[in-house]
């Protein structure tokens, strides 16, 4: 069915307006803006009679896995309900193709504000704030990794076998995933790296939910008080090693160096925590141990590049901006330079 981007058009809404009434969720749907658009899922805010709620649902050009990932992120919201770990509650999730021609769900509208894009007054007027919500930032994402997902729908992404030998050969087939007539994977030189983090793999530890994707753009903050308000951005979580999202939010952390520029207003601010602080406080809060960080550094540089690298790829096939995928093949160089460092003994990132 067709749809503009990052919106829903009026064939779209009425479909969904029919759903919506199908399931019994709610009569009418109206006041349809969008969140979020382009190059990645799409995220609507609309109504449902005087409810507030959001859609999400793949982009304007699905990948071939966009509606198994709806899937994953349907998992997610079930297996989180009336957890500890900041949210958006899940309504409920279509599979019917003939709705809207893709997977989509709803979820409840968090009342936060984005730190990439946006920062509020009582973040602006006090500095404590800043430092505060960046540590409890942390230990939420320990909370997240002793969450509880046996027996429920998360389950069914846990594998057997060891999670983090699968990592590296796993990341080189989704880079070659990318290769088409104008992009080559080679283009990113990922080979050393590769090789150390197999050579040097540590043990696997007790599985645990990972969010996959945590960094400061992929969060809402409480307005008035230094919590999280919402984990957002489920697309790439599983059931693994909840070591390596602490790994990746060192990596994004917005400090030098900073590969992806991310949670850009409230970093500007200034007051952020350190990387030691938030290690320290993922500690407290009663993460994973730490022995092996470097490994899971090093890790987190290799996966990010790889995956901020498909940007580009589909920007040379003509399915994205070309801003973006330039500017996000950029920083996946940087990032595969910055984990070869790593592996060196000279970590840039503790």
């Amino acid at each position: 069915m067709a749809q503009a981007p990052g919106t829903l058009d009026g064939a779209a809404v009425a479909a969904l307006g029919g759903w919506v009434r199908e399931r019994g969720i709610g009569s009418a749907v109206s006041d349809v803006e969008p969140l979020t658009g382009g190059t990645q899922n799409v995220v609507v805010r609309l109504r449902i009679d005087e409810r507030r709620v959001v859609l999400r649902r793949p982009p304007p050009h699905p990948r071939p896995n966009s509606n198994r990932t709806m899937q994953r992120e349907i998992a997610v919201r079930q297996t989180l309900a009336g957890s500890a770990v900041p949210h958006p509650e899940f309504i409920a999730g279509c599979e019917d193709l003939d709705v809207l021609g893709v997977v989509f769900y709803l979820m409840e509208d968090v009342d936060g504000f984005n730190p990439a894009t946006e920062l509020a007054p009582a973040y602006a007027a006090d500095p404590q704030m800043r430092h505060r919500v960046g540590l409890n930032y942390a230990a939420d994402l320990a909370r997240l990794g002793a969450a509880e997902w046996q027996g429920r729908p998360l389950q069914q992404l846990h594998r057997p076998g060891s999670f983090l030998a699968r990592q590296v050969p796993n990341f080189r087939v989704l880079l070659e995933s990318y290769r088409h007539e104008h992009y080559r994977p080679e283009v990113l030189d990922v080979g050393t790296l590769a090789d150390w983090l197999d050579g040097h793999r540590p043990p696997d530890s007790e599985p645990g939910i990972m969010h996959g994707d945590a960094h400061l753009n992929n969060v809402l903050l409480r307005r008035h008080v230094p919590e999280v308000a919402a984990f957002v951005d489920w697309e790439m979580c599983t059931i693994g090693d909840p070591l390596l999202d602490l790994g990746w939010i060192l990596v994004c952390w917005p400090d030098d160096p900073d590969p992806i520029n991310a949670g850009r207003e409230l970093a500007a601010a200034g007051g952020l925590p350190s990387r030691a602080e938030l290690i320290t406080a993922y500690d407290d809060a009663g993460g994973r141990p730490i022995e092996h960080l470097d490994w899971y550094i090093a890790m987190a540089c290799f996966k990010l590049a790889i995956v901020i690298e498909g940007t580009y790829s589909r920007f040379l096939a003509g399915q994205a901006h070309r801003e973006a995928g330039e500017r996000l093949h950029d920083s996946a160089t940087r990032l595969i330079g910055l984990g070869r460092r790593v592996t060196t003994g000279d970590n840039p990132f503790v």
